[in-house]
């Protein structure tokens, strides 16, 4: 592999390239053992699959792994969705280059007014998302452990939140 001097853009070698959208394109690119890991402008590519940036929880990098946390849909309701973290996947990047950074990058920037909110029994994370290729932002809830999501009492908290964080934000 070949490192371009003064810190250029690394080119994907064709086949560790995944089958991109039409509209998609490489921000970056580490291998990982026998996979590559590839950062895109619509999600972050590893065992052949891709996440969209909106589907992903958290990614830590801690100088050899990269872990990422998927967002789970619990369910959904009228104006958002209630999301879980997923398993973490673990992914040992070899030679990491850009793609920690693109990866904060588009995590961190994908999320708009992350507000902690004290509900009945509980409480949530409700925050907005830029979603690829989607006008406008996406809502979503994250309740804390042990806060019951199921709870008409929850439900119609979280709703009223829900609108107020839109008419706050202009839904934009």
């Amino acid at each position: 592999m070949k490192i371009p001097l003064f810190g250029g853009r690394r080119v994907l070698p064709a086949e560790r390239r995944p089958k991109l959208a039409a509209d998609e394109r490489v921000l970056a690119w580490a291998p990982a053992g026998e996979d590559t890991v590839v950062a895109t402008n619509l999600g972050l590519w590893w065992d052949g699959r891709r996440a969209g940036w909106h589907r992903i929880d958290k990614a830590v990098w801690d100088g050899a792994t990269l872990v990422v946390t998927p967002a789970v849909v619990v369910t959904e309701r009228v104006g958002y969705e209630v999301v879980a973290d997923g398993t973490p996947v673990r992914l040992t990047l070899t030679d990491p280059h850009h793609l920690p950074h693109q990866v904060r990058l588009r995590v961190t920037g994908s999320v708009q007014q992350p507000q902690h909110h004290e509900l009945p029994g509980g409480g949530a994370w409700i925050f907005a998302r830029r979603v690829p290729g989607v006008d406008g932002l996406s809502w979503t809830v994250r309740y804390d452990h042990g806060t019951d999501g199921e709870d008409p009492a929850v439900i119609a908290a979280t709703d009223q939140l829900i609108a107020a964080a839109r008419n706050d934000l202009g839904d934009l």
